[in-house]
């Protein structure tokens, strides 16, 4: 059934250049769709021929250029995925729905790979009915946003149910097998997994075969034994999980092969799911999951909000219901999923996006549905994959597209990702000794900074065993270098300033954030002309469409090691916020670090209870889970050359100087100054 509606639909498509019964206004966008689609057949039949598999690298090139081309930043502006394009060319109405179209069909490339023969039926089909509507005079736009609308209602139980599958079947595992059975030192494997494969990957993978086996090894012992560590400092039993999902980008194949024999050995197979390319399934621009180069963030980024087309109520409810449906029928194989081991990558050009008029756009009553299902989606996920029963690792490495000194730099981060964690526990603690003493923490910027920020800290009640905060010596967060702790919103006041920043693949400019009691009362930055545009960039990517945000955390990183690196290469604007957080005192708005496991008894390497896990927002899961987890946290670094002075207050207004002038000054710490005394030679 599923091929003779393929045949059906390919047949209908096929016939569409030869066509004139649109109008001419519209004649070359169904045009090029019909092309693309027929592109999508002439590659399934090369795949299922096993031509692909046997082509030169040449050939394999030249395919993923012409699946990518039309997206790729030197042709998009002329692109109908590109919404201002479209909309000039298409007008308003019609020239949105449109370029959702074009944008929702590309992920055919994907699903041709994955041999989903029914995903493509299911986006055949849509675009025939939708080209029907328009061969019969101009189509109402509510007649197109019925047939979106119904696209997506009808195959929500597909799109949705898979993607929880991928994400808790080892045996859903298309990328997995490619790892495995591949030989890696032959590049062309890259192009088996239908992702956008970049000078990036190319030269990434290039690079990893040039290693030694030891440093392949020691790369995957670290990721690996960072995860198995997540369990045991927290208490949680691993042997009662099964499965650990693994997260990268395409170029480090050599690496996570062996970080699977790795995990294998602890008792779990790998989940490696793609990063979702569908608009029923994606989460804004982000891409979680395994993925291959972004060929062009503004095009993701002009896409994030295309929800908007079809989200309200009846939907909401909807998918809701097949997310808990499906988890129920899996519930056992969801309970063995241990969670996710990351590898992210670093040194891409920092993108800062165009703010387009033309981009769908949620209004506020989707705006308050999207944060009802993301509430209700992390409650039904915690039911099933509790979170007091599971962990995580992330560890990031840079990639060619750093500079000429990308083999250098990557010697470095090695480096940084497997420093003495003895040396730094000790050295930390003595951190927190001085911390656990304050009432609140007082921290001003310098050089341009206007930081001035008050931290209100927990008590103690016996001091003798519990802590405020955290000793993190690289467990699940690599690498080594921060202590952290869940602020007392009430008496949290001032201001957060950093003059740039890149958070979640976005680059932010004078970046200023205002707290009042704990929660976030204003925000501006510089990175566009009006303040209004300023103000939406904040609210979409850093409170996520939330009217205001805790701040979840509070910590002092103490990698000076890694800090040094930046400087010497200067790529501090190109750090992850994974290192960047060990590089100077940060702050995350949004949930705690301890979020859906804050009843769960954590001890620092001392033997001391870590008290100091929820605020009073988070609180209130003990009354109305809803309104205790925004499902956000975002870490804001100041770097040490912007900061004064950060000191502890006592009860009994005692000041104790934590740093000066960027130079760690508390008696048993100069040990973190080393580092940097040699940047200045």
């Amino acid at each position: 059934m599923t091929e003779e509606r393929y045949k059906l639909a390919i047949g209908r498509i096929q016939e569409i250049g030869a066509e004139q019964t649109v109008d001419v206004k519209f004649r070359d966008y169904f045009c090029k769709m019909a092309d693309f689609v027929i592109m999508i057949d002439e590659l399934k039949s090369v795949l299922s021929e096993g031509a692909y598999a046997d082509a030169a690298l040449i050939e394999l090139q030249e395919w993923n250029q012409r699946l990518y081309f039309d997206i790729l930043p030197e042709q998009y502006e002329k692109s109908y995925a590109n919404p201002s394009n479209a909309v000039r060319k298409l007008g308003e109405e019609y020239g949105a729905l449109l370029s959702f179209l074009y944008t929702e069909l590309r992920g055919m490339i994907v699903y041709v790979f994955e041999k989903k023969t029914e995903y493509l039926d299911i986006l055949m089909e849509l675009f025939i009915e939708i080209y029907n509507q328009f061969e019969e005079g101009l189509p109402k736009i509510k007649d197109i946003k019925d047939t979106i609308y119904w696209y997506a209602s009808d195959y929500c139980d597909v799109f949705a149910a898979d993607r929880i599958k991928e994400l808790i079947l080892p045996g859903e595992s298309f990328a997995a097998d490619i790892i495995r059975n591949s030989n890696l030192e032959d590049i062309r494997y890259l192009y088996q997994f239908g992702e956008y494969v970049s000078e990036n990957e190319r030269k990434g993978a290039q690079y990893m075969n040039s290693l030694p086996d030891e440093v392949i090894q020691k790369m995957a012992d670290v990721y690996t034994e960072g995860y198995r560590r997540g369990f045991v400092n927290t208490g949680k039993d691993l042997s009662k999980k099964s499965v650990v999902n693994i997260r990268y980008v395409l170029g480090f194949e050599r690496v996570v092969r062996r970080a699977i024999e790795n995990f294998e050995k602890m008792g779990l197979s790998p989940v490696i799911y793609r990063a979702s390319v569908s608009v029923l399934t994606k989460r804004k621009n982000l891409r979680i999951g395994y993925c291959g180069g972004n060929p062009n963030p503004q095009y993701d980024y002009d896409h994030r909000n295309d929800q908007a087309l079809f989200l309200d109520k009846r939907f909401l409810e909807r998918k809701v219901e097949v997310i808990q449906n499906t988890y129920e029928k899996y519930k056992e194989e969801a309970a063995q999923f241990a969670g996710p081991a990351c590898m992210e990558v670093f040194g891409e050009k920092p993108f800062s996006p165009e703010q387009k008029k033309e981009a769908v756009k949620f209004t506020d009553r989707q705006e308050e549905l999207s944060r009802q299902f993301e509430n209700r989606q992390s409650q039904i996920t915690n039911e099933y994959i509790r979170g007091d029963e599971r962990s995580f690792t992330i560890i990031a490495y840079p990639v060619p597209e750093i500079g000429e000194k990308y083999k250098e730099i990557f010697d470095e981060v090695i480096r940084i990702n497997t420093l003495d964690a003895k040396l730094y526990e000790k050295v930390q603690q003595t951190l927190i000794d001085a911390l656990d003493q304050g009432e609140y923490v007082h921290i001003l910027g310098a050089n341009g900074n206007r930081t001035d920020l008050r931290v209100q800290l927990h008590g103690l009640s016996d001091p003798e065993k519990e802590t405020i905060f955290e000793n993190c010596v690289a467990d699940v967060n690599i690498p080594v270098g921060e202590v952290f702790t869940s602020p007392v919103l009430e008496g949290t006041n001032g201001t957060l300033h950093v003059g740039k920043v890149y958070l979640n693949e976005l680059q932010y400019r004078d970046l200023e954030i205002e707290f009042v009691n704990g929660m976030i009362s204003d925000y501006r930055c510089g990175n566009f002309e009006r303040e209004l545009e300023n103000k939406e960039y904040i609210r979409d990517n850093i409170l996520h469409k939330h009217p205001t945000l805790p701040l979840g955390e509070f910590a002092i990183g103490t990698n000076t090691t890694a800090y040094m690196m930046a400087k010497k290469y200067k790529i501090e604007d190109k750090l992850p916020i994974l290192i960047a957080e060990k590089m100077g005192p940060h702050f995350a708005v949004g949930d705690t670090c301890y979020s859906w496991s804050e009843d769960v008894k954590v001890y620092n390497p001392n033997g001391k209870e870590i008290i100091a896990k929820e605020n009073s927002v988070s609180a209130l899961r003990k009354e109305d889970v809803s309104k205790a987890y925004f499902h956000c946290h975002t870490d804001i670094t100041i770097p040490y050359e912007e900061l004064l002075s950060i000191v502890v207050v006592t009860k009994t207004g005692e000041n104790i100087l934590l740093l000066e002038n960027g130079r760690f000054v508390l008696p048993g710490t100069e040990a973190l100054n080393e580092p940097l005394k040699k940047m200045h030679r």
